[in-house]
């Protein structure tokens, strides 16, 4: 697939500090033939959390390109689909007005775990299986396939998900 044919995501999140990063990462690393991933936050941290930051070495996965961004640093791109990674249940999640497509994957905060760096590692899988799962065959219309693989979300982390 061409560049410029990749599908492009934002992983929306309040901090911009641990799951969107994660997530910006995982998809531009992992599945970067088929995805060009962004992230964002509406109350963005200064940093990347540094647990974030080491979860994503272990798994051998570059850092130098984790920002905490807001919103407005993304505000006049386009986007194929928008996924808000908040957990719901705790906080309202921002939005993105204009996206082609928008869900909702609940995945609890890894930083107010009771174990922050097991949550970080249990985030970390969650988000490879899910967008592993949003890119994989059979190919169909996106925003279907979102809600589909936010169902699946659901069932991990059944507490976060409430909208």
């Amino acid at each position: 697939m061409m560049p410029d044919e990749r599908t492009r995501i934002l992983f929306l999140c309040i901090g911009n500090s641990a799951r969107s990063i994660l997530a910006e990462a995982i998809a531009n690393e992992l599945f970067g033939d088929e995805l060009f991933a962004f992230s964002a936050g509406s109350e963005p941290k200064k940093e990347p959390h540094p647990l974030a930051i080491a979860t994503l070495r272990a798994h051998g996965l570059p850092v130098d390109r984790c920002t905490s961004k807001p919103i407005s640093a993304v505000q006049h791109e386009s986007f194929d689909l928008v996924i808000t990674l908040c957990d719901a249940a705790q906080r309202a999640c921002p939005t993105f007005p204009g996206a082609a497509a928008q869900t909702h994957w609940g995945i609890p905060d890894p930083p107010s775990a009771d174990d922050p760096e097991e949550m970080f590692e249990r985030v970390f899988n969650v988000l490879t299986d899910a967008i592993g799962a949003l890119v994989s065959p059979p190919r169909y219309d996106l925003a279907a396939k979102a809600q589909i693989v936010a169902r699946q979300v659901r069932l991990r982390f059944p507490q976060s998900a409430a909208t």
